[in-house]
Protein backbone atom coordinates (compact mmCIF):
# COMPACT_ATOMS: atom_id res chain seq x y z
CA UNK A 1 0.00 0.00 0.00
CA UNK A 2 3.15 2.11 1.01
CA UNK A 3 4.67 1.99 -2.73
CA UNK A 4 1.40 2.28 -4.34
CA UNK A 5 0.56 5.79 -2.18
CA UNK A 6 4.18 6.95 -3.08
CA UNK A 7 3.65 6.15 -7.03
CA UNK A 8 0.42 7.77 -7.31
CA UNK A 9 1.45 11.01 -5.12
CA UNK A 10 4.64 10.98 -8.17
CA UNK A 11 2.53 11.10 -10.44
CA UNK A 12 0.20 13.19 -9.28
CA UNK A 13 3.17 15.71 -8.30
CA UNK A 14 4.48 15.33 -11.98
CA UNK A 15 1.06 15.99 -13.42
CA UNK A 16 1.07 19.24 -11.37
CA UNK A 17 4.80 20.24 -12.71
CA UNK A 18 3.68 19.56 -16.15
CA UNK A 19 0.05 20.94 -15.89
CA UNK A 20 1.64 23.94 -14.84
CA UNK A 21 4.13 24.64 -16.85
CA UNK A 22 7.29 24.18 -14.82
CA UNK A 23 8.79 21.34 -17.01
CA UNK A 24 8.85 24.16 -19.95
CA UNK A 25 12.22 25.57 -19.61
CA UNK A 26 11.27 28.50 -21.56
CA UNK A 27 8.03 29.84 -19.29
CA UNK A 28 11.02 28.98 -16.19
CA UNK A 29 13.41 31.74 -17.92
CA UNK A 30 10.78 33.85 -18.87
CA UNK A 31 9.47 34.31 -15.40
CA UNK A 32 13.04 34.49 -13.89
CA UNK A 33 13.96 37.57 -16.42
CA UNK A 34 12.42 40.62 -16.16
CA UNK A 35 11.93 42.61 -19.18
CA UNK A 36 9.29 42.38 -22.32
CA UNK A 37 8.76 38.42 -22.12
CA UNK A 38 8.43 38.14 -18.22
CA UNK A 39 5.61 35.87 -17.36
CA UNK A 40 4.45 35.82 -13.78
CA UNK A 41 2.41 33.05 -13.78
CA UNK A 42 4.33 30.73 -11.72
CA UNK A 43 3.27 33.55 -9.14
CA UNK A 44 0.28 31.44 -8.61
CA UNK A 45 1.80 27.84 -9.18
CA UNK A 46 4.15 29.46 -6.05
CA UNK A 47 1.00 30.42 -4.16
CA UNK A 48 -0.84 27.57 -4.58
CA UNK A 49 1.80 25.15 -3.77
CA UNK A 50 2.38 26.99 -0.52
CA UNK A 51 -1.52 27.38 0.60
CA UNK A 52 -1.55 23.48 0.33
CA UNK A 53 1.68 22.58 1.98
CA UNK A 54 0.41 25.10 5.00
CA UNK A 55 -2.88 23.58 4.88
CA UNK A 56 -1.18 20.09 4.67
CA UNK A 57 1.41 21.50 7.26
CA UNK A 58 -0.96 21.90 9.80
CA UNK A 59 -2.92 18.80 9.34
CA UNK A 60 -0.06 16.61 9.48
CA UNK A 61 1.03 18.52 12.83
CA UNK A 62 -2.11 17.29 14.59
CA UNK A 63 -0.98 13.66 14.22
CA UNK A 64 0.85 11.24 16.37
CA UNK A 65 2.10 9.34 14.14
CA UNK A 66 3.03 9.35 9.85
CA UNK A 67 0.84 7.39 8.02
CA UNK A 68 3.42 5.14 6.79
CA UNK A 69 6.10 5.40 9.72
CA UNK A 70 5.82 4.85 13.58
CA UNK A 71 7.50 8.39 14.19
CA UNK A 72 8.03 11.65 12.64
CA UNK A 73 11.89 12.54 11.74
CA UNK A 74 12.64 15.76 11.50
CA UNK A 75 15.79 17.46 10.73
CA UNK A 76 17.91 18.97 13.79
CA UNK A 77 19.69 20.55 11.54
CA UNK A 78 19.51 24.54 11.99
CA UNK A 79 22.95 25.63 11.43
CA UNK A 80 23.95 27.76 8.09
CA UNK A 81 27.05 26.93 7.15
CA UNK A 82 29.38 27.43 3.55
CA UNK A 83 28.07 24.24 2.26
CA UNK A 84 24.70 25.47 2.26
CA UNK A 85 25.27 28.79 0.68
CA UNK A 86 27.48 27.11 -2.04
CA UNK A 87 25.06 24.55 -2.62
CA UNK A 88 21.94 27.03 -2.60
CA UNK A 89 23.94 29.46 -4.91
CA UNK A 90 25.10 26.47 -7.48
CA UNK A 91 21.35 25.47 -7.73
CA UNK A 92 20.28 28.89 -8.08
CA UNK A 93 22.48 29.22 -10.86
CA UNK A 94 21.83 26.16 -12.94
CA UNK A 95 18.38 26.45 -12.37
CA UNK A 96 18.37 29.77 -13.83
CA UNK A 97 21.02 29.46 -16.55
CA UNK A 98 19.02 25.73 -17.75
CA UNK A 99 15.48 27.02 -17.03
CA UNK A 100 15.21 23.22 -15.38
CA UNK A 101 14.58 22.56 -12.16
CA UNK A 102 15.74 18.72 -10.77
CA UNK A 103 11.78 17.72 -9.97
CA UNK A 104 10.25 19.01 -13.81
CA UNK A 105 14.09 18.03 -15.20
CA UNK A 106 13.24 14.00 -13.64
CA UNK A 107 9.75 14.37 -15.25
CA UNK A 108 11.08 15.49 -18.73
CA UNK A 109 13.36 12.74 -19.10
CA UNK A 110 10.08 10.93 -20.89
CA UNK A 111 10.36 13.44 -23.28
CA UNK A 112 13.36 11.90 -24.70
CA UNK A 113 15.45 14.91 -25.82
CA UNK A 114 18.65 15.16 -24.98
CA UNK A 115 18.79 18.50 -23.16
CA UNK A 116 17.04 16.81 -20.35
CA UNK A 117 19.32 13.77 -20.70
CA UNK A 118 22.18 16.28 -19.90
CA UNK A 119 21.05 17.77 -17.50
CA UNK A 120 19.96 14.99 -15.28
CA UNK A 121 23.47 13.96 -15.85
CA UNK A 122 24.81 16.85 -14.79
CA UNK A 123 22.93 16.69 -11.49
CA UNK A 124 23.83 13.05 -10.62
CA UNK A 125 27.64 14.45 -11.67
CA UNK A 126 27.22 17.04 -9.18
CA UNK A 127 25.95 14.56 -6.58
CA UNK A 128 28.66 12.75 -7.19
CA UNK A 129 31.50 15.82 -7.11
CA UNK A 130 29.43 16.99 -3.63
CA UNK A 131 30.39 13.93 -1.75
CA UNK A 132 33.88 13.40 -2.94
CA UNK A 133 34.57 16.79 -2.06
Amino acid sequence: MKAFTIVILGFIFGLGLIVSGMTNPDKVLNFLTFGNQWDGSLIIVMAVAMLIMMLTWQWVAKKEKPLFAEKFTLSDLKKIDSKLVIGSVLFGLGWGLSGICPGPGLVQLVSLKMEFWLFFAAVLGGMWLAKKV
